[in-house]
Parts: C-alpha cells; structure tokens; sequence
C-alpha cells in the first residue's frame, strides 16, 4: 500500500519560506491526486492544496492562493509545497495524503504521511 514521508517542516520566521517534500512509495500509481493539509493547536483540519498526480491540475485554499505552490515530480513519486510569505497563522502540522477525486470533484484521501511541523515565528 501506499507510504507517504514528510519531510522539510521547521521554525521560520514570518515573511520566510520554506518547501516541503512528501516522497511516496508503495503504490502512488494506484492514486489520482495528492494533497497537503494541515491542522493547527485547537483548530480544524484545512486542505491547502491538491494537485492531480497525471494533469498535474491544482487547487488552494484561499487562505493560502499566491502564497503556497503545490507541485510534483511524476518521476521521483514526490510532491512539494513551495511555502512563501509565511504568516504566524500557517503555524500547524502538515500532512502529505494521496487518494483521488469524488464524481462532485471533492478530495478523497485514502494515505496519509505522518506529517512535519512547521512553525512561523514573529
């Protein structure tokens, strides 16, 4: 089955970047999209972006549009989150999830990594 690997979480200081990577093995052929989320202390999970693992097709969260990238390397079964003009308010636990799209266009996890902290300081 599908095993998904965070990696480049970390402390920054707002206005900074930072460019998350998300490494999938297992099966990642068998999925339509990926996606990054994240959830922070006592808040809601947000879906920040999801890219389509063949057309290469993306969303974002408004909370995130021209700030955050999502994009992939078909070739190295990676996805990355270029973060940009980071904000105390994307301090949260970031997720890698791969899965597909319902027949409404929602996101439809079935993977999840074990996420990377990333943390904005002011």
């Amino acid at each position: 089955q599908v095993q998904l690997v965070e990696s480049g979480g970390g402390l920054v200081q707002a206005g900074g970047s930072l460019r998350l990577s998300c490494a999938a093995s297992g099966g990642t052929f068998s999925s339509h999209a990926m996606g990054w989320s994240r959830q922070a202390a006592g808040k809601e999970r947000e879906f920040v972006a999801t890219i389509s693992w063949r057309g290469g097709s993306t969303y974002y969260a408004d909370s995130v549009q021209g700030r955050f990238t999502i994009s992939k390397d078909n070739a190295k079964n990676t996805v990355y989150l270029q973060m940009n003009s980071l904000k105390r308010g994307d301090t949260a636990v970031y997720s890698c999830s791969a899965g597909g799209f319902t027949c409404y266009g929602a996101y439809m996890p079935t993977a999840w990594g074990q996420g990377t902290q990333v943390t904005v300081s002011s």
